[in-house]
């Protein structure tokens, strides 16, 4: 079974594209951009710090990636696999529908540098993407109770009505809840061989030609799913450590980005914040790396809880953000295509089963 890229999801980006692009010429047009320089200027050489949270996230996703791979498969290398996690999590950050591209390289480049079967890396990268998610219930609600009476005070002002702390509360706990409840299904389950079924019916022959000579992949990785029943289960729960972890190092982030700028906001109020344009990044999972709309979140967020010179200070936050990934994404291509990857390798899934 492969992790097959939908054509839909391409114009989706585009628009989500377009969308993040007009957000941020009306971001620009709202800051103080030399302020933000000039702020900037001033961190000099301590702004390499900025640069740290982002590789724990990495690390951490890496060491819990290797958790989830099915209960037979061991001594995955961690190097290689950080590798692929790196290339994977550039790709689906920086293009339209970079999701659709980026998770299905995952499978193929497990096979290409570790030698694992694409069934086994398939089964790893939905049982990934699922806990990941269930993750940021959990962070999501962390971030909910450490802030309440902050979001409870601030949410007139941020959504329009009362709530807002009750409102990311109740969202963190359904998200963990229906991801972990997938998960549960997903692994007692024939998910894949009911998907196979399922996309049977569907009346158009070449489709139907390519899944009757697909059919032993799903059924290859519903048994690599199924081979998680009756397993122990501390892998799993070290792996979703790591994936609290991972999504913990955003607010350490821009805990240490307002640090270097000289700018005090406690530290359970820079929490809330994070979660809540966190999820509503999620929302706008369409646009690349939320292109705009996290951005114009900081600064509305900055602006309510009264920063100084919030137009000047929040633009430099949201512009060292930027850079930062900037610099990392330029880093993940570069490794890249020095592996000799290329993006229509993920393409290679689908036509490819062991």
């Amino acid at each position: 079974m492969g992790l097959k890229k939908e054509k839909g999801n391409n114009a989706a980006g585009y628009v989500g594209l377009l969308l993040g692009t007009g957000l941020i010429v009306y971001l620009f047009s709202q800051i103080d951009l030399q302020g933000a320089i000039e702020r900037i200027v001033t961190i000099g050489f301590s702004s390499v710090l900025i640069l740290l949270p982002f590789l724990v996230l990495h690390v951490s996703e890496t060491f819990a990636w290797i958790k989830v791979f099915p209960p037979g498969i061991r001594g995955i290398p961690f190097l290689p696999l950080f590798r692929i996690q790196l290339i994977a999590e550039t790709v689906s950050m920086t293009l339209p529908a970079g999701v659709a591209i980026g998770e299905p390289l995952r499978p193929y480049l497990c096979k290409r540098f570790i030698g694992l079967s694409v069934p086994d890396s398939v089964a790893s990268v939905v049982v990934r993407k699922i806990m990941l998610s269930a993750a940021q219930g959990i962070y999501t609600v962390a971030g909910a109770l450490a802030g309440y009476a902050f979001l409870q005070t601030i949410s007139g002002s941020i959504i329009g009505f009362g709530g807002l702390g009750l409102l990311m509360a109740a969202a963190g706990f359904a998200v963990f809840f229906i991801f972990m409840l997938f998960l549960l299904l997903l692994l007692n389950g024939s998910v894949a061989v009911k998907l196979h079924q399922f996309l049977m019916l569907v009346p158009f022959r070449k489709m139907k030609d390519w899944l009757l000579e697909k059919e032993a992949g799903f059924l290859d990785t519903d048994q690599a799913l199924g081979s998680f029943r009756g397993s122990p289960c501390g892998g799993r729960y070290l792996a979703m450590f790591y994936y609290v972890l991972a999504w913990f190092t955003i607010t350490v982030e821009s805990y240490i980005i307002l640090l270097l700028l000289g700018v005090e906001i406690p530290l359970h109020q820079i929490f809330a914040i994070d979660i809540s344009l966190a999820m509503l990044r999620s929302l706008f999972f369409f646009i690349p790396s939320g292109l705009g709309v996290q951005d114009l979140g900081y600064l509305i967020f900055f602006q309510v809880v009264g920063m100084p010179d919030y137009s000047a200070n929040g633009a430099a936050f949201v512009l060292l953000r930027r850079f930062k990934e900037v610099l990392w994404y330029s880093i993940g291509y570069g490794v890249m295509f020095l592996s000799g990857v290329h993006l229509k390798d993920a393409d290679a899934v689908t036509t490819s089963d062991t």
